[in-house]
Formats: structure tokens, C-alpha cells, sequence
């Protein structure tokens, strides 16, 4: 399934590039994920571990970068993990995109996720929101990093967002698709100002 979604930081497009080249640091911005091994010249094993309701999945797995362009400021990366307890199996590619607009850097995200077993029974919207709930929480802690580095502060000092719990995740899910659906069948129907 394809996933497409973007996020603007308050930095300059080389600050947020030069972040994404540490990817350490990139891990350390997304809720659940760990790096536990430096495999090889941009391939590193770890953890990503997620919460929906009452189902956690831990999965272990490698990343590997397969690109990354300086002249228009993608990296495609490439991602599979299987969970502990075998209940199922991920693998995505992501390409990000950055762009410089007015108040900083617009961060352009694609991900073409497979999911199978239990994580593949909550359907393409869930995962949808889920993932947005995800980015969301991983734009806030590059920012607070980007900001710690940009004062001279150890980056691992920066505030950051918790981990959400299972239930966290899926209730701001749960806000997402509500207000989706709030949107669609609601906003048509305004009456026309005459």
C-alpha cells in the first residue's frame, strides 16, 4: 500500500539535509524505533516496536539506504522486519523529498508499505492514520533536535515526544478517520451563501 504524506520543520533545507545524512539521529526521532547494529556503509539492524489497541508488534529487522541525492535532497530507504513472536512481516521502501519553503523545510514522504499477518488485518485506513500518527510524532522530535543542535546542545537532551502507548496511537487514529469522514460527507452539504 502507498502512503504519501509531508511535514514542514522550522530549519533550512541543509540543516534538515545534513540530519537526515546522521541516520542515528533520524532513528532517534521515530516513536518505537531503535538501532541496534551499524551492518555496514549505511545498513543498520534494529527494533521498531508498535502498538495498536491490545496487539504490540515487535519487529526485527535492517534498513539500508539505497540513495540519497544531494542535488535535489531525496533518500530512498529500504526497510524489512519480521516480528518476534512470528506473528507477521513488514517491509516498505520510503522516499523522502525536502524542499525549502518560507519558514523552513518541507520534508515530502512516500512509503510503499507490505504488511502481512497481524499488523495486515486492520486495513489500508488504520495503517493510513496510524502511520500519520507516527510522522506526526517523528516531525515534532526532529524538530526539538534540529533545535538543540542549531543552539549548540547535546541533540540527546532535546524534549521529546513520548512513545504513545497502544491505545494513544489508536485513539489519535480514531481522531483522524472521524475527522476524514467529517469532511467528506459534511463539508459538501454546507448551504451555498446567497
Amino acid at each position: 500500500m502507498l502512503i504519501k504524506n509531508d511535514f514542514e520543520v522550522a530549519e533550512q533545507l541543509e540543516a534538515v539535509w545534513d540530519f537526515f545524512g546522521d541516520i542515528p539521529q533520524v532513528a532517534a526521532c521515530l516513536p518505537g524505533a531503535e538501532l541496534t547494529e551499524k551492518i555496514g556503509e549505511d545498513n543498520y539492524a534494529g527494533t521498531v516496536v508498535v502498538g495498536l489497541g491490545p496487539v504490540k508488534l515487535e519487529f526485527d529487522g535492517n534498513a539500508q539506504i539505497l540513495e540519497r541525492r544531494d542535488t535535489d535532497k531525496t533518500i530512498v530507504v529500504d526497510a524489512a522486519g519480521a516480528d518476534k513472536k512470528g506473528r507477521g512481516q513488514a517491509a516498505l521502501q520510503l522516499n523522502a523529498a525536502l524542499l525549502s519553503v518560507p519558514n523552513g523545510t518541507k520534508v515530502d514522504v512516500s512509503l510503499d508499505l507490505q504488511l502481512s499477518g497481524a499488523a495486515a488485518q486492520y486495513g489500508r485506513g488504520m495503517i493510513a492514520d496510524v502511520t500519520s500518527v507516527l510522522l506526526d510524532d517523528f516531525a515534532a522530535n526532529m524538530q526539538n533536535r534540529l533545535e538543540a543542535i542549531s543552539s549548540g546542545l547535546d541533540p540527546e537532551q532535546a524534549a521529546t515526544v513520548k512513545p504513545a502507548s497502544g491505545l494513544a496511537i489508536g485513539l489519535r487514529a480514531l481522531r483522524t478517520a472521524l475527522g476524514r469522514v467529517f469532511r467528506r460527507f459534511f463539508l459538501p452539504y454546507r448551504p451555498q451563501a446567497s
